[in-house]
Protein backbone atom coordinates (compact mmCIF):
# COMPACT_ATOMS: atom_id res chain seq x y z
CA UNK A 1 0.00 0.00 0.00
CA UNK A 2 1.83 3.10 -1.24
CA UNK A 3 1.44 6.41 0.50
CA UNK A 4 0.48 9.30 -1.68
CA UNK A 5 3.24 11.81 -2.28
CA UNK A 6 1.79 14.56 -0.08
CA UNK A 7 1.79 12.18 2.92
CA UNK A 8 5.32 11.04 2.12
CA UNK A 9 6.50 14.64 1.80
CA UNK A 10 4.90 15.60 5.13
CA UNK A 11 6.59 12.63 6.83
CA UNK A 12 9.91 13.56 5.19
CA UNK A 13 9.65 17.17 6.33
CA UNK A 14 9.04 16.15 9.96
CA UNK A 15 11.72 13.45 10.03
CA UNK A 16 15.16 13.71 11.58
CA UNK A 17 18.21 13.47 9.35
CA UNK A 18 18.57 9.68 9.47
CA UNK A 19 14.88 9.14 8.72
CA UNK A 20 15.07 11.61 5.79
CA UNK A 21 17.96 9.61 4.37
CA UNK A 22 16.06 6.35 4.85
CA UNK A 23 12.94 7.71 3.15
CA UNK A 24 14.92 9.21 0.25
CA UNK A 25 16.99 6.10 -0.41
CA UNK A 26 14.29 3.44 0.00
CA UNK A 27 11.20 5.00 -1.58
CA UNK A 28 10.44 3.53 -4.99
CA UNK A 29 8.34 4.88 -7.83
CA UNK A 30 8.84 8.61 -7.38
CA UNK A 31 9.36 10.87 -10.35
CA UNK A 32 12.49 12.97 -10.75
CA UNK A 33 10.41 16.02 -9.85
CA UNK A 34 9.20 14.38 -6.63
CA UNK A 35 12.76 13.47 -5.63
CA UNK A 36 13.78 17.09 -6.31
CA UNK A 37 10.91 18.30 -4.14
CA UNK A 38 12.12 16.14 -1.26
CA UNK A 39 15.66 17.45 -1.71
CA UNK A 40 14.40 21.01 -1.25
CA UNK A 41 13.66 20.03 2.35
CA UNK A 42 16.94 18.23 2.98
CA UNK A 43 19.63 20.11 4.96
CA UNK A 44 22.25 21.03 2.38
CA UNK A 45 25.11 20.79 4.87
CA UNK A 46 24.37 17.03 5.15
CA UNK A 47 24.16 16.21 1.44
CA UNK A 48 27.41 14.24 1.73
CA UNK A 49 25.67 11.80 4.12
CA UNK A 50 22.84 11.34 1.63
CA UNK A 51 25.33 10.77 -1.19
CA UNK A 52 27.17 8.12 0.85
CA UNK A 53 23.89 6.36 1.64
CA UNK A 54 23.00 6.17 -2.05
CA UNK A 55 26.16 4.30 -3.06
Amino acid sequence: MAKDFSELKAEFNKADLNKKIQIYTTTKGLTVEQFKELLQNFPIKHLNKLEKAMV
